[in-house]
């Protein structure tokens, strides 16, 4: 009974604060995505356990977490507009992001390593820093990878996941209530074309996005090819994750990987141009998601007493490399948005990208999170062990 409780809270939630949106302005001006974290976290922290009511069900939880991505970013990407990337701005974005956090990482390593540290301290806190560059340059994947190869102790590594879940998740709530109001505020707004057709659509998937109900009666045949073909690309994406893979879970670079560029493939289909009843159906799995995560947030199951250099150092990290990729932009002159969605896709990783985007009413800036999301997958293995060794170089 509990699970299908579960899945009604998880889909149905959504589905309502969708429809209450357009009855009440506020919610679309805080945005959906907040009501629904907001909603996810006090049922994770207010509702106490064995109530007898509800408890959420946990396996069920994590299980649409996880299914809802795959989901969303095909059919976000697949309504999205192509002609509107460009490949020189995602690396200018990237290259900045990339050398904000590793700066910050290398600087935070020589402040909260211990004071009186012997040979096997440093060696410690420099796994801890290889991990870190693993982390925020790439992804979870990455971080596993690098703890192997520099030999962490498997308690320093449950203390950096720990304390990671900690610093990301109230990066999310920073993004989630305040990023599009701070990154626009502080770098330029992304400029409209010159073309004036173009600049009238482009307009239109900034601010008009969500506007369209794909489970309206009228738009079924339309939702259902994009399921349809979504469903197709994340079969096959997930399968290549498996066969690639060599501990038996999905590989997340392939899978990325596929369930990108098969997307973008299947957005030039005649069917599929424009797709935005495809787009607003990514965006309600975005909202699941949303929630999803939320709701698996419990701050009492958290061990937040460990080791707290490493807390300090994760931290160090997120709020430094922020910093210094907002003067980055400002010297590079690049738009809000896209310092926004590199940020959520290095910090958080490619997963969280959609949601960036939902939160930026901005579709467009999908392919371009993804796509440097995915660059730091491929190039985060590389620099945390290279930072690893550098620093017993140097030491």
């Amino acid at each position: 009974m509990n699970s299908v409780i579960t899945i009604l809270y998880l889909l149905g939630i959504p589905l309502l604060v969708m429809r209450l949106a357009k009855r009440w302005s506020w919610i679309d001006k805080v945005s959906p995505m907040t009501v629904l974290y907001i909603v996810g976290l006090a049922v994770a922290n207010l509702i106490p356990k064995g109530n007898g009511i509800f408890n959420v069900d946990l396996d069920i939880n994590t299980l649409f977490s996880n299914l809802a991505v795959p989901l969303a970013i095909p059919l976000m990407l697949m309504g999205c507009d192509m002609n509107h990337w460009q490949i020189g701005k995602a690396f200018k974005v990237f290259l900045s992001g990339l050398v904000s956090v590793l700066i910050v990482t290398i600087i935070g390593f020589f402040i909260f390593q211990p004071a009186d540290h012997t040979p096997e301290d440093y060696k410690g806190f420099a796994q801890v820093c290889a991990v870190a560059t693993g982390i925020y340059t790439g992804g979870i994947p990455n971080m596993g990878a690098i703890k192997q190869a520099v030999g962490m102790p498997h308690q320093t590594y449950l203390y950096i996941t720990s304390y990671d879940l900690i610093v990301t998740g109230l990066y999310l709530v920073f993004i989630i209530f305040f990023g599009k109001t701070v990154f626009r505020k502080l770098l330029p707004v992304q400029k409209k074309s010159s073309n004036s057709a173009t600049s009238k659509t482009e307009e239109t998937s900034v601010t008009d996005d969500a506007k369209v109900n794909p489970f309206d009666k009228s738009h079924l045949k339309a939702t259902l090819i994009a399921i349809g073909i979504t469903l197709v690309i994340a079969a096959i994406s997930y399968g290549a994750s498996l066969l690639t893979s060599k501990d038996g879970s999905p590989n997340m670079t392939v899978l990325i990987l596929l369930l990108t560029t098969l997307a973008i493939a299947a957005s030039f289909l005649p069917s599929m141009k424009q797709q935005q009843h495809s787009f607003d159906l990514g965006l309600y799995c975005v909202y699941v998601f949303c929630l999803a995560i939320a709701t698996a947030c419990n701050v009492r199951d958290m061990d937040i007493a460990g080791s707290l250099p490493i807390l300090y150092y994760l931290g160090f990290i997120i709020l430094g490399s922020l910093v210094l990729q907002i003067i980055f932009a400002k010297l590079l002159k690049i738009d809000g948005d896209s310092v926004m969605v590199c940020s959520v896709a290095l910090i958080n990783s490619p997963p969280f990208v959609p949601l960036a985007a939902a939160l930026l009413n901005n579709k467009n800036i999908v392919v371009l999170g993804i796509t440097i999301g995915l660059l730091g997958y491929m190039l985060g293995n590389y620099l945390g062990i290279g930072i690893f060794h550098l620093l017993l170089t140097i030491g």
